[in-house]
């Protein structure tokens, strides 16, 4: 390890590694909705002057520095594909704001003398710097559900976990935790209850940041944890080179065989996942955004109309760049929870219709505001009598989650904000059917409206196509053919119009072909068939991850189209940051 000079500032000396990869800084404050992105123009390595620039078109932007100072979040992107995380947060930095033109702001920030904090309560926070990690687990519900998450630091007084945002539904401010585990790399843990005390979006790859205070120690936990948090400051001090007469790594952050297991593994996940595209990142920040929302639904009883609203206007936005980019983008929100992929997916499909009829309709941004919002009920009804929605539910947990409209409209009334008779028509009844059997109202025929008409059988058709409490997915065609047995109960019309424009291997379904090979369908011709894909497997080398787009003219490379597949049968996952 290089040591760096004495006279360094060893924040800024953190700030000066993470700076040469990839990395996106992020301003936040809890009283505004959304993170500042600012870019680094100076940094001074001896005194620790940091200097930031940010555009913001507001008048409040004295408000991101607080009574405290300024807080930011560093994220680092390093390897090969830019892939591997790193973070960096710091709070209450010392910070001057001038306005340098128009919407740029120049804020000059004095970065503290130590990496190391002091709490109110006199406990000194060690933050996880320079690759030091730990894994934590999170046990929400007893026996029932853990979050698994990183430390992001940790203190005598409790410690802050990054875990990640779709995991963040069960978790709210105050709440106690029957366990939290902290695993060390060299296997040694420590075990201790818990309380939230605050959480937050984290950074900008889909990650919450939780805080959460140690309760009912025992002398033997105090002592041990103690020992912990000196043998984190220890190997802090080392990465950061604050201590000269530190020469080594503490014997608690050297890997065991255990751990190096879990790196190689994880290190090799990374490596399978390919770089996004803009299209792909746009849809998956709309599905962050939408949690993100509800975050601040839960923890501070705001209804954030902005984000919403921001979330209708990017999925219509993408959708009229490229409408098939668009289409393939919104398959790789397959492994979000289920009720954020529903909501994007169908709110996307609802807007593709919409503006295919009247790209000018009236209706459009309220109709897909209220699809966006329709099944956030259900992320509102987690407790212990529904610990999450990813298990196999029984029948009295499905009767809780039928619910969800009722959950979401009180929520709604109590935040003080009205949707439009539009968006509400949509929130209430877009689980209703034609023939009375849907619900929660059982209406039918002409209680309901065309938008109703059409978003039960795009719902209906997304919910079949993928896996749910245990039933394995439909193929498109099966679901089709269920959506028509069904009677009266959907509008015949509406579907005739959904199989004509999405065909029978829509775009962004798995396709296998009679050579092994499976491939994500891009394009469709004029009869519904597959144009275009994307060849992601070999399954005579299921073990070897392959990336080659071709057309149609070249299929018989890898045989004949078979049939849609279900991409968890093979292994196929979106890896995140």
């Amino acid at each position: 390890m290089v040591v760096p000079a004495p006279y360094e500032n060893p924040s800024a000396n953190v700030i000066r590694s993470l700076l040469q990869h990839a990395h996106e800084l992020s301003v936040y404050t809890k009283d505004m909705f959304y993170p500042l992105k600012a870019e680094v123009t100076e940094l001074d390595l001896s005194t620790g002057r940091l200097v930031l620039e940010v555009a913001y078109a507001g008048s409040d932007i004295e408000r991101y520095l607080g009574s405290g100072g300024l807080s930011f979040d560093l994220e680092s992107l390093k390897g090969p594909q830019a892939i591997e995380r790193v973070t960096y947060s710091l709070s209450n930095v010392s910070a001057k704001l001038l306005k340098i033109d128009r919407e740029v702001y120049r804020l000059e920030c004095q970065l503290p003398e130590s990496v190391f904090v002091t709490e109110s309560r006199g406990a000194v926070r060690i933050p996880f710097i320079l690759g030091m990690q730990a894994r934590v687990s999170l046990e929400v519900y007893l026996h029932e559900l853990s979050v698994p998450g990183r430390l992001i630091n940790l203190s005598a007084g409790g410690c802050m976990v990054d875990i990640d945002l779709a995991e963040s539904i069960a978790i709210s401010v105050d709440q106690d935790i029957h366990g939290v585990t902290l695993e060390f790399p060299n296997s040694e843990s420590f075990f201790a209850e818990g309380r939230v005390r605050h959480i937050r979006p984290f950074g900008n790859h889909g990650h919450a940041a939780v805080g959460v205070q140690f309760i009912n120690l025992t002398t033997a936990q105090t002592e041990a944890l103690f020992r912990y948090v000196n043998e984190a400051e220890r190997e802090a001090a080392y990465r950061a080179g604050s201590n000269h007469k530190i020469t080594e790594h503490s014997p608690l952050f050297i890997p065991g065989a255990k751990e190096n297991k879990i790196l190689q593994r994880e290190a090799q996940e990374r490596e399978k996942r390919a770089r996004q595209t803009p299209m792909e990142c746009g849809v998956m920040e709309v599905a962050h955004q939408l949690q993100i929302g509800l975050m601040h639904i839960k923890s501070h009883n705001l209804f954030p109309s902005e984000i919403f609203y921001d979330c209708v206007d990017t999925l219509r936005y993408l959708l009229e760049q490229d409408r098939k980019a668009f289409l393939y983008a919104l398959s790789f929100l397959r492994d979000e929870p289920n009720w954020v992929r529903h909501a994007v997916q169908v709110a996307g499909q609802l807007a593709d219709f919409i503006i295919s009829r009247n790209p000018h309709d009236p209706q459009a941004r309220e109709a897909v505001l209220g699809a966006l919002l329709h099944t956030m009920g259900k992320p509102l009804l987690i407790s212990p009598q529904l610990p999450s929605l990813k298990v196999n539910m029984n029948p009295t947990q499905k009767a809780i989650l039928r619910g969800h409209v009722a959950a979401l409209l009180r929520k709604l009334s109590e935040l003080g904000w009205e949707p439009s008779p539009t968006c509400r028509d949509i929130i209430e009844n877009a689980n209703e059917r034609a023939d009375g059997s849907g619900y929660p109202a059982g209406k039918r025929g002409e209680q309901l409206t065309d938008l109703i008409r059409l978003i039960a059988v795009i719902k209906a058709i997304n919910k079949l196509a993928h896996a749910c409490n245990g039933v394995p997915p439909h193929s498109q065609l099966d679901a089709y053919r269920w959506v028509h047995e069904a009677d009266t109960a959907y509008d015949k019309t509406v579907l005739v119009e959904y199989i004509q424009r999405y065909g029978l291997y829509p775009i962004g379904s798995l396709a296998k072909f009679s050579g092994g090979f499976l491939a994500w369908v891009m394009d469709i011709d004029g009869k519904g068939m597959p144009s275009q894909v994307h060849v992601v497997k070999n399954l005579r080398f299921p073990d070897t991850n392959i990336s080659s787009v071709i057309t149609k003219n070249d299929f018989s490379q890898i045989g004949k189209l078979e049939d849609t597949v279900n991409p968890a049968d093979y292994g196929v996952k979106v890896t995140k940051v």
